[in-house]
């Protein structure tokens, strides 16, 4: 544990993470140039990003079961393969009905990578730098989106679609290469770290730990804070940002960029934070999702189109809900135990994509209705108005409030749990930060 092995292992497991991140958001990079190869509406093409997620998000649990079962390397080593097989198919797909089979074997790949590599890291290392190296993982993960938005947004102004899809393809050949011949499991002498004995067992930690409020807890915390910045950068940012906003294509790209960067800042501070103050994070998650709604309101109520150091400071805050995520791995680990560590992470991290991939999609058939009522008053089609824009991304008022009623119902469980089992009362916040007052002045 904590060896110099474990290390390799980290960083090989997060190079294979960071090819992921690479395959799973090329498309939001390419989706202006999939609108002109496909000449398709908002709504097919939105297909593209959506089926891929519902792939990926439904997935996470049998993933799960199957990583305590087998192992994460056996896992991370197929869906490395498939990913790489399904941007070849995207690559030479000649319509969007092939493009859909490309991503959906992108979606199954990319299923298997990041629960695995958490698995991992559980399993190499212990102490207080298991939070952290997660949100490290996650920022290691994220330079995948600025390989997208740079170098693979390049290839495909300057190469085009197969070339830059190709590219993309050998980066997880050489993922695969590097994995074979450096992961493995754990090390040998690790406690409590063999497989689960069949797949019956398997499912039995599964149903336990869905069963956990712990468990549940960590899930509603990955809904509401990963999935707004997740739909803007897999699909609706670049089209929202060029063709609602105005913005030129590379100043667009920056700001995904900047989107990349504030997570990574943003993620070794939430780690120290998390492993510090274990028993505020939900508090954490939910000032961060209050954050965004905010900036987002701002945004969608100015009356013009917003300025550029609005969509900066939205772009910034966005960036900080991916790393807020993690914090929903970090409650799978604390209550669950380690032969059933694989399931609860699936189960937690289907929660922002689910939430994604539903508003991508009703994102999508919003802009479609609007441009049909649009042409159907006798006015010029207009698929990606600012006004559309407007409309469309009402929707996560409603889908992200209603994670934060569920995360609320799930801490309520979690800490009547802890109160009846530990012994430990949470008491809330303010009379907590009310208590520091007052022994700060006794002092």
């Amino acid at each position: 544990m904590n060896s110099r092995r474990a290390w390799l292992i980290f960083g090989i497991g997060a190079f294979l993470y960071l090819v992921a991140v690479l395959q799973r958001t090329s498309l939001g990079v390419a989706g202006v140039a999939a609108s002109e190869r496909f000449d398709s509406s908002a709504a097919a093409l939105s297909m593209l990003a959506v089926l891929q997620l519902v792939v990926y998000a439904s997935l996470q649990i049998p993933v799960g079961v199957l990583i305590d079962r087998f192992g994460p390397r056996a896992l991370m080593l197929v869906g490395t393969a498939l990913m790489g097989i399904g941007q070849i198919v995207v690559a030479f797909s000649p319509s969007i009905t092939v493009a859909v089979i490309g991503r959906v074997l992108v979606g199954a790949g990319d299923a298997a990578i990041f629960i695995s590599l958490i698995r991992l890291i559980s399993s190499w290392f212990s102490g207080a730098i298991v939070p952290q190296l997660s949100q490290w993982v996650g920022n290691i993960g994220q330079l995948g989106q600025v390989l997208s938005a740079v170098p693979f947004a390049w290839a495909l102004l300057y190469f085009g679609w197969t070339p830059a899809f190709v590219a993309a393809a050998s980066a997880s050949a050489l993922a695969l290469f590097l994995g074979i011949l450096c992961l493995r499991d754990r090390p040998r002498d690790a406690p409590d770290g063999r497989h689960t004995g069949s797949l019956r067992t398997a499912m039995h930690h599964l149903r336990a730990a869905m069963k956990r409020p712990g468990t549940q807890l960590g899930f509603w915390s990955h809904f509401v804070s990963q999935s707004s910045g997740t739909v803007f950068t897999m699909f609706w940012g670049i089209p929202f940002l060029v063709f609602g906003v105005g913005l030129s294509s590379q100043t667009a790209a920056l700001m995904i960029l900047l989107l990349v960067g504030s997570g990574m800042v943003a993620g070794p501070i939430l780690g120290l934070l998390t492993a510090r103050f274990p028993l505020r994070r939900s508090s954490l998650v939910l000032g961060i999702v209050y954050v965004i709604g905010l900036v987002w309101s701002a945004v969608l109520l100015w009356p013009e189109q917003p300025p550029l150091w609005l969509i900066v400071l939205l772009v910034v805050v966005m960036g900080v809900g991916g790393p807020g995520s993690l914090i929903g791995l970090d409650f799978a680990r604390t209550f669950n135990p380690m032969r059933s560590l694989g399931s609860a992470n699936g189960i937690v991290n289907m929660g922002g994509f689910v939430a994604s991939f539903v508003m991508i999609f009703l994102v999508g058939a919003i802009l479609d209705v609007l441009d049909h009522a649009r042409v159907a008053a006798g006015e010029p089609s207009d698929l990606y108005a600012y006004d559309s824009f407007r409309l469309a991304f009402l929707v996560q008022y409603i889908v992200i409030g209603f994670g934060v009623v569920m995360l609320l119902h799930a801490r309520r469980r979690t800490r009547r749990q802890m109160k009846h089992e530990e012994g430990i009362e949470v008491a809330p916040i303010w009379v907590a930060l009310s208590r520091r007052m007052r022994r700060h002045r006794g002092e």
